[in-house]
């Protein structure tokens, strides 16, 4: 899958499950097509993967979170070896590594000045994520300016109603991540 068509993967079913270990069975039983799985551990990630595969759900692990696996070029190797789809980072340099393994990238940024904002276009040129998610994602203002660039948007954190789902993806997101699990119907 390229990156054009996981972008129309996202626009097809926009709601992404944003999970702990705890809500693992629950995004497998419901509608969304696609998990972002929090805190990923060694010891379960490669069966979690290959259930949400058989689920017919893409994967994408947040690998600041996880726990025992490396935060660098072996612990990215491992995903892919996993069968991950693609990952979540804070970090431009994990940004990179995971582009040269082949896994669809997210940027997260978290949106709480003006002067962070502004770091978010420098950054993603030199990074060039597939995705960059916007937190928290209920800031439409931020979402609707960087929506008009080259780089997709996810819109996440603090969405807690059906409405906030619609006003990012009216702003320009293309799809909107969060743990609250009934709106993972929408």
């Amino acid at each position: 899958m390229d990156r054009n068509e996981m972008l129309d993967w996202l626009e097809q079913a926009p709601v992404i499950a944003a999970v702990h270990a705890e809500d693992w069975k629950s995004a497998l039983e419901s509608p969304v097509k696609t998990i972002f799985c929090l805190k990923a551990n060694l010891r379960t990630i490669r069966s979690r993967i290959k259930e949400a595969h058989l689920a017919e759900k893409k994967v994408f692990v947040h690998i600041d979170l996880s726990e025992g696996i490396g935060k660098d070029k072996t612990g990215l190797e491992f995903l892919a070896a996993c069968g991950v789809d693609g990952i979540i980072t804070t970090k431009s340099n994990m940004v990179k590594i995971a582009k040269e393994l082949g896994l669809f990238t997210v940027q997260r940024f978290f949106a709480l000045d003006s002067q962070g904002v502004s770091a978010i276009g420098e950054i993603t040129q030199t990074a060039s994520p597939d995705f960059i998610e916007i937190m928290p994602g209920v800031i439409e203002k931020i979402v609707s300016r960087f929506a008009t660039g080259q780089i997709p948007v996810i819109a996440g954190g603090l969405i807690e109603t059906k409405q906030e789902i619609t006003n990012a993806i009216k702003c320009g997101a293309v799809a909107v991540s969060t743990g609250k699990q009934d709106l993972w119907i929408v």
